[in-house]
């Protein structure tokens, strides 16, 4: 019976833990943090990279790779894949990442001044009320007293 107890304690700490907002919310932006990971690769696949390879000489990025050793008819008769160093898909790769990390960098930026708008400015301290007659003259008092010592 304690056993049971254990688990269900146990399933009532994830779901109070799952159900809080910062959790639903990570799990949204992991979501769809992925599916603009899949617009801004085709922005760059589709969009950017032809016209800097037609810039570069009619150069498709995907296609570029440094042959290591080239494709070979093994003693079977069997196909041994050649092996290639691809540093067009890095590239691309690359440009991904960097146009990724610029978004997310703007739209922070978009959040920290939208939410700096939203702050309610501190209110003023209130300025100290003027001395009275009173305090003046012991003031006075009090300084005349130190210059005598």
């Amino acid at each position: 019976m304690k056993k049971n107890m254990g688990k269900s304690l146990l399933l009532q700490e994830f779901k109070s833990f799952a159900m809080r907002g910062n959790v639903i919310d990570m799990a949204v932006g992991v979501i769809i943090g992925g599916a603009f990971g899949k617009i801004v690769s085709s922005i760059v696949a589709d969009v950017i990279m032809p016209p800097i390879g037609l810039l570069v000489g009619g150069v498709n990025f995907a296609d570029l790779k440094w042959v290591m050793k080239a494709a070979e008819t093994g003693a079977d008769g069997k196909q041994v894949a050649a092996v290639t160093l691809n540093y067009g898909n890095f590239l691309q790769v690359t440009f991904d990442f960097l146009i990724i990390a610029f978004s997310i960098f703007l739209f922070i930026k978009l959040l920290s001044r939208m939410s700096k708008k939203n702050e309610v400015s501190p209110t003023p301290l209130p300025t100290p009320p003027e001395p009275t007659k009173e305090e003046i003259l012991l003031t006075e008092i009090r300084d005349l007293l130190k210059e005598k010592k």
